[in-house]
């Protein structure tokens, strides 16, 4: 049986705080940035004159970003680890079936998710199945990836690779795997207690020693995702840019409330940015300083909570 053996806290901060920060900023999704509304009017409930973009949809309801999550600490436990062709079936479950979303209900499905999931029914590997688009890099495997940071035996290898492999089946490109693989290790690190900077560098100098024989990753990691100033951060659905805006917002944040607000402030793709970032400022600040008003919003709580009770941690 696998155990959990970071502080309860922190690991309800981490899976509360990305499922929070989905559904705070689903009304707001796909709104320009000057067009959001001001940040002290940012709320999960969006202030009367501004309209929401999914009008049948009830505020507190997370999207595709919380469901898929939610499959993956789903499956995780089930298999009692990461079991790649498990994984698959369950996101083709929420796409055909509304596994994990609320009343069932699929909305926002990301467009090569949609393309990769379909190769995947009609029969091809979930090792290939993502690279439908050979040169996409969406922020759709980023967004439910901390669920193995969290999950995770603390072994830096084994969560790198699970990390690339659980994009592999709708984000196949490596640079996808990459930045699922560096926001883990940081998630990681925070776990474990470590403040963001230095959860931050440790995670490069851990990644550069695992790559350091895979030339590709390498280039990747070290040329198109670390360096600074290579993308204004914009909050789009684009995978470096989302990593990008998660990193800034917890750099300016003061508080998970102050981070969620901030990334759905970015506008455009409002809520995996808010989930992205959510997780992130969820295991610094614990899961007690969310806000409550927003818990208690949040549809479908019952059956995330069964969930979590089968979580086993350590300090039981």
């Amino acid at each position: 049986m696998n155990k959990v053996s970071y502080p309860r806290n922190k690991v309800l901060g981490g899976i509360w705080g990305l499922i929070i920060g989905d559904a705070v900023g689903v009304p707001y999704e796909f709104t320009p940035q000057e067009d959001i509304p001001s940040i002290d009017k940012i709320d999960i409930v969006t202030p009367t004159y501004f309209r929401k973009t999914y009008i049948d949809v009830p505020f507190g309801t997370y999207s595709d970003d919380g469901a898929q999550f939610l499959c993956v600490i789903d499956s995780y436990l089930e298999c009692d680890g990461f079991n790649m062709n498990n994984l698959a079936k369950k996101l083709l479950e929420w796409l055909s079936d509304g596994l994990w979303a609320v009343d069932g209900y699929v909305f926002d499905v990301g467009r090569q998710t949609l393309k990769a999931l379909v190769e995947y029914a009609r029969g091809s590997s979930p090792r290939v199945s993502g690279l439908c688009e050979p040169e996409g890099k969406g922020n759709g495997a980023l967004m439910r990836t901390l669920a193995l940071a969290i999950l995770e035996d603390g072994d830096d290898e084994r969560l790198v690779n699970d990390s690339h492999e659980q994009a592999m089946i709708t984000h196949g490109h490596i640079c996808n795997q990459v930045c699922c693989a560096f926001y883990n290790l940081i998630a990681k690190y925070m776990l474990e207690g470590i403040e963001f900077e230095e959860a931050y560098s440790t995670a490069v100098n851990s990644l550069k020693n695992i790559y350091k024989n895979n030339k590709e990753y390498l280039h990747e990691f070290e040329n198109n995702i670390l360096p600074d100033g290579i993308i204004e951060e914009r909050g789009t659905g684009y995978v470096i840019d989302c990593l990008k805006s998660a990193f800034k917002i917890i750099r300016e944040s003061n508080s998970y409330e102050d981070a969620i607000k901030k990334s759905i402030a970015l506008g455009n793709d409002t809520d995996t940015t808010a989930a992205v970032v959510g997780g992130l400022a969820g295991i610094i600040y614990g899961f007690e300083n969310i806000p409550t008003r927003w818990y208690e919003e949040i549809r479908g709580k019952e059956k995330i909570l069964e969930l979590i009770d089968k979580i086993h941690f350590e300090d039981i």
